[in-house]
């Protein structure tokens, strides 16, 4: 388990988990369908195409672990930051934005982590937004 930034390395995969898991985490209770959008996104993206999804279990448990840290956001998100490339900050928003999205409802402690995360990985309020408003569109109710 990663305890400092300076540890050693998340996987890209890992990662992505993590931010997700996070996500999810946000309000306090992780649902089934946001669980469901987890396994979903890893099983279909093609980010996610050479990953193993039995070790998804262990991911977010190493997430979740840290959540316990008094600095665990901060924690998660430095590790993530070091281990995703500038070209796969904007997925991981992306997933997380899935993720909060499942519900069909984002929680104010959801809009918040998006907030942080946004900061965090140093992402441009503009393509935030677009990734916001498709998300809106794909998950509308009729």
């Amino acid at each position: 388990m990663l305890t400092t930034a300076d540890d050693t390395k998340l996987s890209i995969h890992d990662a992505l988990i993590h931010c997700m898991v996070l996500t999810s985490a946000a309000d306090a209770q992780m649902s089934d369908t946001e669980l469901d959008v987890i396994r979903r996104i890893i099983a279909n993206l093609p980010v996610f195409r050479n990953y193993d999804a039995r070790q998804m279990n262990g991911a977010a448990s190493d997430c979740i672990a840290l959540l316990d840290d008094e600095d665990g956001i901060d924690l998660i998100l430095a590790n993530v930051k070091a281990a995703l490339p500038a070209r796969l900050r904007e997925t991981a928003y992306a997933l997380c934005v899935e993720v909060a999205a499942a519900d069909l409802h984002a929680s104010e402690e959801e809009l918040n982590l998006l907030q942080i995360i946004r900061q965090k990985l140093e992402l441009d309020h503009l393509i935030c937004a677009g990734i916001e408003r498709s998300a809106r569109a794909r998950f509308a109710l009729a």
